[in-house]
């Protein structure tokens, strides 16, 4: 019977125990580094793996995003970028182990968090639970994605040390928890994965992450604010929460500065998995909708949270500080990762803000090593307090730091006499030729021989200038040198470093031809009601509709998203990004209306306060309604105050009109409404300034102020009840519209594989690579600036010069598509009034790698609506590392 138990689970040559991996036999707090194949040109994955290599961080996460694999229902592709048994023996050859996380959710701002599309379609299918139909289709995902990773598992051959289950569980409403995770297990195990399986908290609830069940070792994500004084406390409360369980404290995600990785590591933390060291870049349409919006946005095809790489290579700071930490991690091995963590008593004072607790690690075999932040932006001082015949010792802390003080260290583990008493640089190598520290500032180490405790005091060292001294106590001596971080070096055996952007300026791109290409087929389908997206194959892309207008005065547009471009007879209007919400188009005396959705892509979070931000909602343009009648329905309401003294019977007032003095509690408005029977009906509170809870004919549901609107079906809404909590001005009354749905809709899809197909077309419009003749023959030159109409939409192209490049793009109330070697490089959407919130990255900037440049860039341009004339005004090409 296969053993289960998470405490010192053995599998192959990885144990993963209380002091966390131990790699055939080893043990060593593990720095791991987000690196996503799915962001990167096959072409440089090599050198990016050498690159995370040369900072010393030995292991790599890498997510498996099943929609990047299964293109479409049944439709499985694992060749070129996507053949992810590449990158996985590339990352081992390169000396990396491997956390494989093949979800089947992954979040990290991916398309849908990698869940298909078009699982919202099947109705009554529950996304991420132990629901049998979804079981089966992450069936058919694990049938070919384990496979892929068990053949890679370290011990044989490979170096997959762990596979994470799921991605944040606890962030997510699963019914049965311990069941779905279960189903997850086995699936795994029966595909012959050995190492150890792990599942991570998103907000610390390692039951509701893991399910509590057995051979799943919860792990945990940290995203405090660097600033934070706190940090130190909470992670030594989940230490010695793992601790009683037998288990290691994993942050399988937390902050890429590592002063923050310092401060977690000297509080138990063995391993540290900073998201995105290794940024990247989202092709194609891969960006996902909802992170950090107001409340929703748009994630930046430049996907990159300032981790040491940039998502085009260029090496940061970071990179430096890395190879210290790593470094100071190697030295002490076994000793640090078995450490325990506790609360410091050591620290007298600290001139600058710092740590309301901070931690020390009891190193296993003797000695401590403790964690003094600086949190502030000058430099400071702590005085570590005189004990056992030290004097006070000053160590000086450079802005937003964390030395890494080591005390009463034994060094005959080193092949070196004595203890190292005191060190306050971080002690970065030891051997028989003596002591390394890195350090930015004065060092001060003391050390214990014969003759007793000798201090030294160092001076700061400079790049490419260490400071040296020999210190002798009696018959035993040490040689100290103390290095510029800048000068640790890469680990022995290590592949070449990272390299840095090549200092020039960009390349301004003065010309562009027009090319005479369509936009779209033009080949429509016929439906009654719009369908979404998804329905009509379009998983990634756009969709485009028509329908007459005939005696319609108002439009009410509900569940519609991402990008929504209407036009009214021909008229552009202002573009849309709803998220979903209900929105109300005026009509006029327009006729016809035709419609351009574009999916930017899918919600990758859970979010109730939008339709389009809940994981698994669909896109297109959602339900439009011909709006017939309306009538306010602010007045009437009898209200059921509950302990704010609403008596029998029961007065009369506006919705939200009750008052009292008892603010905050709950008050019941009740009211039939005038609805006919056979009609739709929307719903509308305005003004409404918090979320409440709305009762239909008995049944429970929730409004919020992004999505103010109820829609009711035929036959609903005879019975009304609206509970809010008592606020004056909360709610600016009601309003009740009767609808028709607008019918006969013409529908032409525009899938990512359509537009990519056009994109790659000749002047002539036969399919195939672009030539130099498109350009002479079949395309008009035009410099830019250019200008467009709104609503009109164009191809042009661009010559570039060699090598990978970022694109960057100026202008206004214009949207940019670019494409090159078969792929979508981005979208970028410049300035207008209407656009969303973006975030994660640079939404301005566009990368084509040099393997993919032969010379020219394709864009689709989109003028939009609603301010000045749509201008793209400059485009400028700056050279980047490969």
């Amino acid at each position: 019977m296969t053993d289960l138990s998470t405490t010192a689970v053995r599998r192959g040559s990885v144990e993963l125990g209380p002091s966390g991996f131990a790699l055939d036999g080893r043990e060593e707090a593990l720095l791991c580094a987000s690196l996503f194949y799915f962001r990167l040109p096959r072409e440089v994955w090599e050198a990016r793996l050498a690159q995370v290599r040369a900072t010393g961080y030995h292991a790599i996460d890498v997510y498996l995003p099943w929609n990047f694999h299964e293109t479409a229902p049944g439709v499985w592709d694992f060749e070129g970028r996507r053949d992810v048994g590449a990158f996985l023996d590339l990352a081992h050859e390169a000396g990396l182990a491997v956390i494989a996380r093949p979800g089947p959710y992954i979040c990290s701002e991916w398309d849908g968090g990698a869940l298909p599309a078009w699982l919202g379609l099947e109705e009554g299918l529950r996304l991420r639970q132990a629901e049998p139909r979804f079981l089966a289709h992450v069936r058919g995902w694990f049938d070919r994605a384990m496979p892929i990773i068990a053949e890679r598992q370290r011990g044989r051959g490979g170096g997959v040390i762990a596979v994470q289950l799921e991605n944040e569980l606890d962030f997510f409403d699963t019914a049965d928890r311990a069941a779905y995770i279960t189903a997850l297990r086995d699936m795994a195990l029966d595909h012959g994965v050995e190492v150890p399986l792990v599942a991570c908290a998103g907000q610390g609830d390692l039951v509701g992450a893991s399910g509590g069940v057995d051979g799943v070792t919860p792990a945990f994500n940290f995203y405090p604010d660097d600033r934070s004084p706190f940090v130190e406390a909470e992670v030594r409360r989940y230490a010695a929460l793992a601790a009683a369980r037998g288990e290691p404290l994993l942050v399988t995600e937390t902050n890429r500065r590592h002063t923050t990785l310092r401060r977690l590591l000297v509080s138990g933390a063995t391993v540290l998995a900073p998201y995105l060291q290794a940024s990247g870049f989202d092709f194609g349409y891969t960006p996902s909708v909802g992170n950090w919006g107001d409340p929703g946005g748009f994630m930046t095809h430049d996907y990159d949270f300032n981790g040491y790489l940039s998502p085009v290579g260029e090496a940061r700071p970071e990179a430096a500080e890395a190879r210290v930490l790593t470094a100071f991690t190697r030295t002490l091995g076994p000793a640090l990762a078995k450490g325990t963590a506790r609360a410091a008593g050591e620290v007298a004072h600290v001139t600058v803000p710092s740590s309301a607790s901070p931690s020390q690690l009891v190193l296993d075999g003797g000695g401590t090593v403790t964690g003094v932040p600086n949190l502030g932006s000058e430099p400071g001082e702590a005085t570590i307090g005189a004990a056992d015949g030290l004097p006070d010792v000053v160590v000086e802390l450079p802005p937003f730091s964390c030395p890494l003080i080591v005390r009463d260290l034994p060094l005959e583990r080193f092949g070196l006499p004595g203890t190292l008493r005191l060190a306050s640089a971080d002690l970065v190598g030891a051997g028989p030729g003596g002591l390394e520290l890195a350090s930015r500032a004065r060092s001060t180490v003391a050390l214990e021989g014969g003759d007793g405790v000798r201090l030294a005091e160092l001076p700061a060292p400079a790049p490419g200038a260490p400071a040296r001294s020999t210190v002798r106590s009696g018959d035993d001596a040490w040689d100290v040198v103390v290095r510029h971080p800048e000068d640790v070096p890469a680990p022995p055996g290590a592949p070449a470093g990272a390299v840095a952007t090549a200092e020039e300026e960009p390349t301004v791109l003065t010309g562009a031809v027009r090319l005479d290409l369509e936009t779209r087929s033009g080949r429509t389908e016929a439906h009654e009601f719009p369908p979404a997206s998804e329905a009509v194959g379009v998983h990634r892309g756009r969709t485009h509709y028509a329908a007459s207008l005939d005696g319609v005065g108002e439009l009410l547009i509900e569940g519609a998203g991402d990008i929504v471009d209407l036009a009214l007879d021909g008229r552009a209007l202002p573009s849309l990004a709803p998220f979903g919400a209900t929105v109300r188009v005026p009509v006029g005396a327009a006729t016809g209306i035709e419609a351009t959705v574009e999916t930017w892509g899918h919600a990758n979070f859970d979010d109730a306060r939008l339709p389009g931000l809940a994981i698994g909602s669909l896109r297109g343009l959602g339900r439009v309604w011909s709006v017939t009648a309306s009538e306010d329905v602010g007045a009437l309401w009898t209200v059921d105050g509950g302990e704010q003294w609403a008596g029998e019977p029961a007065p009369t007032r506006p919705l939200g009109g009750w008052s009292s003095t008892r603010i905050g509690r709950p008050v019941t408005y009740r009211r039939a409404l005038p609805v006919d029977g056979s009609s739709h009906h929307a719903l509308h509170l305005k003004g409404l300034a918090a979320p409440c809870d709305v009762e239909v004919d008995g049944r429970a549901r929730a409004v919020g102020p992004d999505e103010p609107w109820l829609h009711l079906a035929p036959g609903e809404g005879g019975e009304l009840a609206v509970t809010l909590p008592h606020w004056p001005g909360s709610v600016g009354g009601a309003e009740l519209l009767r609808l028709a749905p607008v019918r006969e809709w013409q529908v032409e899809p525009q899938s990512d594989d359509a537009l990519l197909e056009l994109a790659g077309r000749d002047h002539t419009g036969q399919d195939g690579a672009i030539r130099d003749s498109a350009v002479r023959d079949g395309g008009r030159e035009t410099g830019l600036p250019l200008e467009l109409e709104p609503g009109e939409e164009a191809w042009f192209e661009l010559a570039v010069p060699p090598g990978g490049r970022s694109l960057r793009f100026e202008g206004a109330q214009l949207r940019v598509s670019a494409f090159a070697a078969g792929e979508l490089l981005g979208r970028v959407w410049l300035d207008d009034a209407v656009r969303p919130r973006f975030t994660g990255g640079d939404p301005g900037r566009l990368w084509i790698p040099a393997a993919w440049n032969a010379g020219r860039v394709r864009l689709l341009v989109r003028g939009t609506a609603g301010g000045d004339r749509p201008r793209l005004a400059r485009v400028t090409a700056a050279a980047t590392p490969e």
